[in-house]
Order: C-alpha cells, then sequence, then structure tokens
C-alpha cells in the first residue's frame, strides 16, 4: 500500500509542479524552506546538544497558536528533552520561530521516505505530536518503526474532509493503527475517527486546545493605535480579519456605508494570505475608499480610513480595538477561521454561515447568542446594525468571553493523557 501510496504522491507532485513554480516565481511561495520540505535537515537543528526529543508538528499560524500553551506545558514536565517544532506554511514558519526559538523550529517535509528519514536520523524522536488531523502514512510508518510514541492533539475530522476519509477508510485504518493516542476535540470526532479505523481503545475527548490559547504578544502598533484613537476621537473601530478572496468586495460597499454614517470611523482589514496585500489595495483603490497600508501608516490620521494590515502576526492583538469583529473566510465557502481571538477581547462577533471548520466552537457561540450570523445579502444590514446598537453589541461581546472562559481545560487534559502515555 505504501508504494502504491508514494508512486500516487509522485504523481501527484509532478502534476503540482507549474503551480508551485508559478507560485514561487509569481508569490515567492514555498522558496523558502525549500531544502528542508525536500529531507535537508537546517545545520540550526544539527547543531543543537543531542537530547530526547519530542517533534510537535503544527501546520499553519492557527495549530501554532493552539499548541503554543502545550508546549509550554511539556517543557516544564520534561525539562530534560528538546522541542522542535516544524510547521507547513511560511506565516506559521514564522510564528514558531517567534514563540520557540529558530533553532527548534524547521518546515515539515513532504511525505516522502527519503525526506523524512534524515530529520528521524537527527532526532530520534521519542514523542512525535501532530496537531489536529495530520495523517500523513509515511511518517507515522516510519516513525512508529523508530519506536517513537504518535499522538494526534486536538484531533478533528471537518465537514469538508469526513466525505473522502470515509470513502478511503479501509486504506486508512491500516495508517491509523500507527498512532498510539487520538486526542480529539469533541465527541463528535471521536465518533467519526472511530468509523473510520482508529482503535476505540486509542481515542479520548480533551476538548479544544484553542480555547487554552495565551494571549497574543502586543505589537508595538496596539499601543500606537490605541493612543492615536483616543487622542482622535476616533470610532467606531470595525475589524475585519483573515479575509479571503470574494469578500472584500462583498465588504466594500458595507464599508462606504459605514463612513458615510460614521465619519470617524476606523476599519482594520487583514487578508488572510500575504500574497493577496496587493490585489486587496487594488481593489480598495478602485472602490474610492480611503485606505493605508499598515507597512506604510505614518502613525496618525486614522479616522474614515482603512488600515490595510499587510504584515504577519498582529491581527490577534488588534481584535482588543473592535466594537465589531468580522472574522473571515465565512462569506464564501472557504470554512471560516477562528473567532476566538476577538472573543478574548469581548468584541462583537459576526460571521458568514461557511464555518464548518470551526463548526463546534461556532455552535457552542451560537447556542448561547454569542456570536451573529450573516450572509451576503444581509451583511450590510446586520453589521451596521450591529454598530448602531451598543448595548447589543456591548452584550454580545460580553456573552462570547464568557463563553471563551467556561471552555478552559483542554491543555491540562492533554498533559496529562501524553504523560500517562509516555510512562
Amino acid at each position: 500500500m505504501y508504494l502504491l501510496y508514494s508512486a500516487l504522491l509522485t504523481a501527484a507532485m509532478v502534476l503540482a509542479m507549474p503551480f508551485w513554480l508559478w507560485q514561487m516565481l509569481r508569490h515567492g511561495k514555498y522558496r523558502t524552506g525549500f531544502g528542508e520540505r525536500w529531507g535537508r535537515v537546517p545545520r540550526r537543528i544539527l547543531e543543537q546538544p543531542v537530547q530526547p526529543t519530542i517533534w510537535v508538528h503544527a501546520v499553519s499560524v492557527g495549530e501554532v497558536l493552539a499548541v503554543n500553551g502545550l508546549i509550554e506545558k511539556l517543557r516544564l514536565k520534561f525539562p530534560g528533552n528538546r522541542i522542535v517544532v516544524s510547521t507547513t506554511t511560511d506565516t506559521g514558519q514564522k510564528l514558531a520561530r517567534e514563540r520557540f526559538g529558530e533553532q527548534n523550529v524547521f518546515y515539515f517535509p513532504l511525505d516522502f521516505a527519503f525526506a523524512i528519514r534524515p530529520y528521524l536520523k537527527v532526532l530520534k524522536p521519542k514523542l512525535v505530536i501532530m496537531a489536529e488531523t495530520e495523517f500523513w502514512p509515511n511518517l507515522l510508518r516510519l516513525a512508529h518503526a523508530s519506536s517513537a510514541k504518535i499522538v494526534v492533539v486536538n484531533a478533528r475530522i471537518s465537514d469538508r474532509s469526513w466525505p473522502g476519509y470515509r470513502r478511503f477508510k479501509s486504506l486508512l485504518r491500516g495508517v491509523l493503527q500507527h498512532i498510539d493516542l487520538f486526542l480529539t476535540q469533541t465527541e463528535e470526532d471521536k465518533h467519526r475517527l472511530l468509523d473510520i479505523g482508529a482503535p476505540e481503545s486509542r481515542v479520548q475527548v480533551s476538548g479544544t486546545l484553542k480555547f487554552d490559547a495565551p494571549e497574543p504578544t502586543e505589537p508595538a502598533i496596539l499601543a500606537e493605535l490605541k493612543m492615536v484613537l483616543v487622542m482622535e476621537g476616533a470610532g467606531p473601530v470595525v475589524v475585519c480579519g483573515s479575509t479571503v478572496e470574494g469578500e472584500e468586495v462583498l465588504l466594500a460597499p458595507v464599508f462606504a456605508k459605514l463612513f458615510k454614517q460614521y465619519p470617524q470611523a476606523v476599519v482594520l482589514l487583514a487578508p488572510r494570505h500575504p500574497e493577496r496585500f496587493d490585489s486587496v489595495a487594488a481593489l480598495l483603490e478602485q472602490q474610492h475608499l480611503r485606505f493605508v497600508r499598515r507597512s506604510q501608516w505614518s502613525g496618525s490620521g486614522v479616522t474614515g480610513l482603512i488600515l490595510l494590515l499587510d504584515t504577519i502576526g498582529e491581527l490577534s492583538a488588534l481584535y482588543a480595538l473592535a466594537d465589531v469583529a468580522f472574522v473571515g473566510g465565512s462569506l464564501v465557502p472557504r470554512g471560516g477561521h477562528n473567532i476566538l481571538e476577538p472573543a478574548r477581547y469581548g468584541a462583537a462577533i459576526v460571521v458568514g454561515e461557511h464555518t464548518e471548520n470551526f463548526r463546534d466552537i461556532v455552535e457552542l457561540f451560537c447556542r448561547q447568542d454569542a456570536l451573529l450570523t450573516t450572509n451576503p445579502n444581509d451583511l450590510e444590514k446586520d453589521l451596521l446594525g450591529l454598530v448602531a446598537d451598543e448595548p447589543r453589541r456591548i452584550a454580545l461581546g460580553q456573552r462570547a468571553a464568557e463563553v471563551l472562559q467556561t471552555q478552559n481545560g483542554a491543555t491540562e487534559r492533554t498533559l496529562a493523557a501524553i504523560s500517562e502515555l509516555l510512562h
């Protein structure tokens, strides 16, 4: 089976190569860490002292934030161990290096035996932790063969991936046997894992690590903006975070109406993907909306304009400024993004109807009347209505913060289960 899988993976890589090359040339994607992805262990990893190692894989920014608290507790629980972190995306890599040190972070190798073996040979991990749902057959097989324990934490089976997993569950069953422990976000995720072949004795519900994510480090711009907002008497502040293609064009008319009704309003707009910063700036210009790019902001004059966040890693903390927070990837069918970041600050949260990637979190907030769901047709009415209704807006944000506080503890449960496995 693994030979067939590797052959299919090779064919897929060959077919995808033109796209990869285009992304490398056009946007610079995949260029950084290219050698690491193909099995070249970076010098910064090789130069560290030999220690028992725990390898944590977190795909992107969301997963890095989710495992941040767990990694800190693992360091305290197992002080004689080195913890290394791999990521897939450039944004995840940048954040992981900031959080865990450049000497402990590298790009996740492609799932070919020749790319994985050098890392296993150098690291000799006693434990491999995969965040959320990362079922890479060759990595799991080779790590298991090297006597490493394998744990999937914060495990979930999204609505989008669920049909595909079921279709290939006869093949997945063998792959899942290599995993020693699955710690799922919800009972529903547990049932789905059991259905596709995970051994029942190895599956536990531990909760969602993202509820326990520590507060983000405050970027310098946060204090600057707070001061400028007060000095200029600016407001209300609307933060639109993690927007994806097709959403800014829906939001632009709403922004125009907002500024017409509230000349002192401020919008913080943060596209999800860095390669889209230029195209979003062009769209705002075409719509004749006043904006300034964060990278060019002089430190004053924010009223009545859009601050386009063309930087990485600042959005999470800037939700603290929001009167209303729209969380993107949800007006169009992209599955949505993390609503816990604005909830932490008691912002009134608005999402679209496409929130499959965070279905259980969104359902929990909906049951507590702690967020507002909208659609492209009602976006203007709902968003501007919330801006205008201060008591409702404040109550919505307070309920969101309360829901977040009631869900703590997943990190401790995850740590306890891992400790029991290792002992």
